[in-house]
């Protein structure tokens, strides 16, 4: 495909036409609401689309398809806008808008939700929960519902029911050609299994239709935390809860800095979703353990619980992200992950692990197209910051710390967690595994061309 070699006046044109039966709002550089709509979360990525196509439905999606491949424009698709690496957006090309597309129906009698294709979690949580239910979801409320699930879609919910993708019963997808199909166990299976996990190597996906279950509206869930000179006790009470969690259990550590900007600790987190009794004595030796300066572990609502790391993520933020999966956390790798984060060029600054167990590990890895399917402990360095003068150093930072802790991490990476200089063949390998081939093989069928690209891409 031909990239920017389309100038303005074929655009405008172009999108002049369009525009007759358009639903949504097509936005040129220089045109009102064009600034705003093409930022996305991550402040260091300042991308200007040669045009934004804000859809408000399948049908909107597939005309700037079509648009997008007649002018010769390179395509990238955006949801919530979270993606870290800024592949929800792109420079001089097409950028397909679906923020306006956020509309969620939940069916209690068959605890099933229709998601549009731009829905937050927020979205999602708010409406899922006014009857008790839930789904594996992002656990930052403005994180885009599809981006995060079609990459895998960790949350507080996957020990007991899976990753994100795991829930999903179908995808309505716009492919390449424009046309638009539905992919299930029943219909294009093949797509309905590259998608779950392939990311937007396949299409635009419109709508989502999920499985739900009943959650809340009340859990139990919180965050406690100690002095950053307690932290190794506190990893290693970290690796012991979660050697015997059940499936009603998400754990989460961090390495954080207070909103002093100053104190530095060591903090907790943590999901429990069985009955009252159970998550007291699961969280007991959380609560139980030192003399933390913060414990806020008790009943809360789910939708709150979901909420609780928003404020540590302000959109606009200038973000950089090192991330690789460790199967094991031995007492020499959290003294790397302590010394690194000690390290850390900025207070907005973190080091997290996410514990991996129950429902999201028990899937035969070539189920889906989705491979981290192994017990283990995602470890993020997300560096963090607001002045571009920080650039280098926090950049520096992450890169730093991460090659110092690749001696404890496995072959596997979460596809969500890549930033933008994470490409080529060992990446997709490192998240496909042997389902790589596969998935090349729905690619050919799928988007020969192509045209779908700005993501970890898989070539036909």
């Amino acid at each position: 495909m031909s990239q920017q070699t389309t100038n303005t006046t074929d655009v405008a044109a172009a999108a002049a036409e369009v525009a007759k039966t358009f639903s949504g709002t097509l936005l040129q550089p220089g045109a009102g609401g064009y600034d705003a709509a093409r930022r996305v979360h991550n402040g260091c990525i300042d991308k200007r689309p040669a045009l934004i196509a804000q859809c408000i439905g399948a049908a909107d999606i597939a005309d700037a398809v079509n648009l997008g491949r007649d002018l010769g424009l390179e395509i990238a698709v955006r949801g919530g806008g979270h993606n870290v690496g800024g592949r929800g957006t792109v420079d001089g090309g097409l950028l397909i808008d679906l923020s306006r597309m956020r509309h969620v129906q939940v069916h209690p009698q068959l605890r099933t939700a229709d998601v549009a294709g731009g829905a937050l979690w927020g979205d999602f949580n708010r409406e899922a929960q006014l009857f008790g239910l839930a789904t594996t979801g992002g656990v930052v409320s403005s994180t885009g519902v599809g981006g995060l699930t079609l990459g895998g879609g960790l949350g507080w919910l996957m020990p007991k029911y899976g990753m994100a993708l795991d829930n999903l019963i179908s995808v309505d997808m716009v492919l390449a050609d424009g046309r638009v199909v539905r992919a299930s166990d029943e219909d294009h299976q093949d797509l309905f299994w590259a998608v779950r996990g392939g990311g937007g190597n396949f299409g635009v996906a419109s709508a989502f239709e999920f499985e739900m279950h009943p959650v809340g509206p009340i859990v139990t869930g919180g965050l406690v935390a100690h002095p950053i000179s307690k932290a190794r006790d506190v990893l290693r009470l970290f690796r012991d809860l979660a050697a015997t969690a059940t499936d009603d259990m998400m754990l989460i550590a961090a390495l954080l800095t207070a909103p002093d900007g100053v104190t530095k600790l060591a903090g907790l987190a943590v999901g429990h979703f069985g009955l009252p009794e159970a998550a007291a004595a699961a969280t007991a030796p959380i609560k139980q353990f030192g003399q933390p300066v913060m414990d806020v572990i008790g009943p809360m609502p789910y939708t709150a619980l979901n909420t609780m790391f928003d404020a540590s993520l302000p959109r606009g933020a200038r973000n950089y992200w090192k991330s690789h999966f460790a199967n094991q956390l031995t007492d020499t790798a959290i003294d790397t992950l302590i010394d690194g984060f000690m390290s850390a060029a900025s207070p907005m600054s973190q080091v997290l692990l996410e514990h991996f167990h129950g429902a999201a590990t028990r899937v035969t890895p070539s189920h889906t197209a989705y491979a981290l399917r192994e017990s283990g402990f995602n470890l993020l360095f997300l560096s963090q910051w607001m002045d571009q003068a920080d650039d280098e150093a926090c950049i520096g930072w992450a890169r730093t710390a991460y090659e110092a802790a690749k001696p404890h991490v496995g072959h596997r990476r979460y596809i969500n967690y890549l930033d933008h200089d994470d490409v080529g063949d060992a990446c997709a390998h490192a998240v496909y595994g042997s389902n790589l081939p596969r998935l090349r093989d729905v690619k050919r069928q799928y988007d020969p061309d192509n045209v779908f690209h700005v993501n970890l891409n898989i070539a036909p």
